[in-house]
């Protein structure tokens, strides 16, 4: 069995990051093995008063014990980071993972802005950090807004395609193999991803709902990077993980649940499950 090293906080409400992560890579029949980075009781957009205990001091000696045991990662996932040394400390891991020649596959969802705006209590520095980070990664999963970020690009709300071929031009310098922009849309009602693998490029759309859905980026990242943990394209991976997600924001919006509180995903893990089996 394959096994995935996820580096994310943990929301007891709101269906995102790790409470994404587990069930939806273990869907796919890959082992999680969940690195939290800091426990909160909700995620934190558009909801006050929620709790939060950081856990950076614990995220390296989880990490040494697991190799201590002979547990190493076939897969390293990281997504929200919420501080320098949080991002150093996943650089690490990386390192410690690929120790004695190892090649652990490694995935980075740069989640730190949207919108153009970066998120609250992260400066300016913060995007060069990541940027960094992402050098050490196989695949980056940003979107428009951190790519500009990371890129140093002007954040444009209307945009053609040379603008997001030519953040992926940039983005593709500083890092590895591929590249997924998320959050693209030319047109209205639709929205999706841009991929490249600096040898095909193609773009991927699916319908729009109006509305906020917190935690799309996450669980469009966990299904891109289980399945290319299993040996998928990442084009057929991001088209999959592009509709579950799609699938997943569609029966939320026609349930009228609030939106705050997660995306519908769990009706379709199913549908993983029978893909995993097909992979086999």
């Amino acid at each position: 069995m394959k096994r995935i090293a996820a580096i994310h906080d943990i929301s007891g409400v709101g269906k995102c990051s790790l409470t994404a992560a587990i069930p939806i890579i273990s869907a796919l029949g890959i082992e999680v093995n969940p690195v939290p980075t800091a426990i909160l009781s909700t995620h934190t957009g558009d909801i006050k008063g929620y709790t939060f205990r950081d856990l950076t001091d614990e995220i390296l000696p989880i990490c040494r014990h697991w190799t201590e045991l002979g547990i190493y990662p076939d897969t390293i996932y990281s997504g929200y980071l919420g501080s320098r040394m949080q991002i150093e400390a996943v650089k690490k891991i990386i390192d410690m993972f690929s120790e004695g020649g190892r090649n652990p596959f490694v995935a980075v969802d740069p989640a730190m802005a949207d919108s153009g705006i970066l998120y609250k209590g992260f400066d300016s520095d913060f995007p060069g950090m990541m940027a960094a980070l992402c050098e050490k990664a196989d695949i980056i999963v940003p979107n428009i807004t951190e790519a500009c970020l990371m890129t140093g690009t002007r954040y444009l709300e209307e945009y053609g395609r040379e603008y997001i071929e030519d953040l992926t031009d940039k983005l593709e310098i500083i890092t590895g193999k591929y590249v997924v922009i998320t959050g693209v849309s030319f047109e209205e009602g639709k929205t999706g991803c841009f991929v490249s693998d600096k040898t095909r490029r193609e773009y991927f759309f699916t319908e729009k709902y109006p509305g906020t859905y917190y935690g799309t980026g996450d669980i469009f990242a966990s299904v891109l990077t289980g399945l290319m943990t299993k040996g998928k394209s990442c084009f057929d991976s991001a088209q999959t993980a592009l509709k579950f997600t799609a699938d997943s924001i569609a029966d939320t919006y026609r349930s009228k649940t609030d939106p705050r509180f997660g995306v519908a995903f769990e009706k379709y893990l199913p549908q993983l499950t029978q893909l995993q089996e097909d992979l086999q």
